[in-house]
């Protein structure tokens, strides 16, 4: 069986930044399962997906443009802290989800000083290339239900009773 829309494709892979730096594993976890061509994946791995079958080893390296995009420094804005006054402490490192006219964000502190907090709202992965080692061991077809639902159900998704 082929990687092919609808299809739930189950993996092991490791994700490296360009300096071989080991960013995330499914060694740890257990394989990922996701429905193929709903989004569930960024869009370079799973077209580097279409067409591979159960079994298949492969490396490849995903530019930002097909990842988490290219890195936006209009998203980098200071805040006052008195408008953090909410939260006990704020510290770099920090992520906060910000409400905005269409919706919500994710943010990064990247700096505090005593007046103002600097706010980073791209991804944390946002203008790098990203190096996948990848090894397809399951496919089957998805179920009416998780097409419905939008996600794998049972082993390595989404659990059901």
């Amino acid at each position: 069986m082929e990687v092919t829309k609808h299809k739930v494709v189950t993996i092991d892979y490791k994700l490296s930044d360009p300096k071989g730096t080991v960013l995330d594993s499914s060694e740890q976890v257990g394989p990922l399962s996701y429905i193929h061509g709903v989004g569930g994946l960024i869009p370079g791995l799973e077209n580097a997906l279409e067409g591979k079958t159960e079994g298949d080893s492969f490396q490849t390296t995903v530019p930002p443009e097909e990842g988490y995009g290219q890195r936006d420094e209009r998203l980098v804005q200071r805040a006052p802290k008195q408008d953090l006054a909410e939260l006990d402490e704020v510290a770099v490192g920090m992520q906060l989800r910000v409400v905005e006219p269409d919706g919500s964000r994710v943010v990064t502190v990247v700096d505090v000083d005593d007046e103002a907090v600097t706010l980073d709202g791209n991804h944390i992965l946002a203008g790098i290339p990203l190096t996948f080692d990848v090894a397809v061991v399951g496919i089957r077809e998805a179920t009416d239900e998780e097409l419905q639902h939008g996600h794998v159900h049972g082993a390595n998704g989404h659990e059901t009773d």
